[in-house]
């Protein structure tokens, strides 16, 4: 194929289009109208000699060229991205870039928040797309430019990525205001003897880092509901007798309707990490959104 034929503004439509499988959301992000954009359409579809999206009730699905594509094309255009980004300065009050970023709970409650609010500010063209943590991909949506960076602890961390520590995270204990147990710190025998929550699956790794450390001293706790989320476990501790051990920064913006206490566990800090592909090392706009994120995370640290 004469690849001086290929506009490869089409890529970037059929990019999007992909991503948000639907036309007039994907219109307006490109500064379409819809008609323009169907326009792109019927000449990606020739280009392809594929449909790549059809109806499917009130939405629009891939067809199997469309999911085959939809991988290598995010690649490539990460890939031409940072190669025509690598001698040009990155400007963020100008910029249109759109940053996909993969967060545990906590790290989407305590840096994503802040980080979006500030960007807004100073990047107002500025996209950010934060998603849950999906272990069993991560490396594979890095190497793919499906995301740009990854908040996680380092044990969901795929081995090949540059990384960068972010904090150490206290965990602390949540009660309802009114629990008997808040009339005096938390000891480890009063913390085993309370029924607990849990979330699961735990990206965190807090209730598996809790019950190693109980196991380590002998002890063990109950464990009466597993929900899946911490906003979900805070709630609960709300109106029943439950307590959950939960991360200090999350505790800090969700725990304001319940009693904080020290955890009993020796040494009960868990690490947080950045990570990114090697290839998004030099980059100039993600070395400029790694810089941020350090910037939300240590303020962060100076107040918790």
């Amino acid at each position: 194929m004469d690849l001086s034929r290929i506009d490869l503004n089409l890529l970037v439509t059929l990019d999007l289009l992909l991503a948000e499988r639907d036309v007039a959301k994907a219109a307006r992000r490109l500064s379409l109208s819809e008609p323009e954009m169907w326009d792109r359409i019927a000449r990606l579809r020739e280009l392809m000699r594929d449909p790549l999206l059809v109806p499917y009730g009130r939405a629009m699905a891939l067809t199997e060229r469309a999911l085959v594509l939809q991988a290598p094309l995010r690649q490539l255009l990460a890939q031409l991205g940072s190669l025509v980004a690598q001698h040009q300065p990155f400007d963020a009050a100008t910029t249109h870039e759109t940053f996909f970023i993969a967060a545990s709970e906590s790290a989407q409650v305590a840096l994503c928040a802040p980080l979006i609010a500030r960007l807004h500010a100073i990047a107002p063209g500025l996209r950010i797309e934060v998603q849950d943590l999906d272990p069993a991909r991560l490396g594979e949506q890095l190497a793919s430019g499906e995301l740009d960076l990854i908040l996680a602890p380092p044990q969901a961390m795929p081995p090949v990525l540059k990384r960068r520590d972010l904090y150490d995270e206290r965990l602390v204990c949540l009660l309802r205001r009114a629990h008997p147990a808040t009339a005096c710190p938390l000891d480890l025998d009063a913390f085993c003897h309370l029924e607990h929550v849990v979330v699961s699956p735990d990206a965190e790794s807090v209730a598996g880092y809790v019950d190693k450390t109980l196991q380590k001293a002998g002890r063990s706790r109950r464990v009466a509901a597993s929900v899946p989320s911490f906003l979900l476990a805070v709630q609960l501790v709300g109106q029943t007798d439950l307590v959950a051990t939960v991360p200090a920064r999350l505790a800090q913006r969700l725990g304001d309707r319940v009693a904080v206490q020290a955890s009993p566990l020796e040494a009960g800090v868990l690490p947080l990490q950045m990570g990114w592909h090697p290839r998004a090392q030099s980059d100039p706009a993600q070395r400029w959104l790694r810089d941020r994120v350090e910037e939300i995370a240590q303020a962060g640290a100076l107040s918790a």
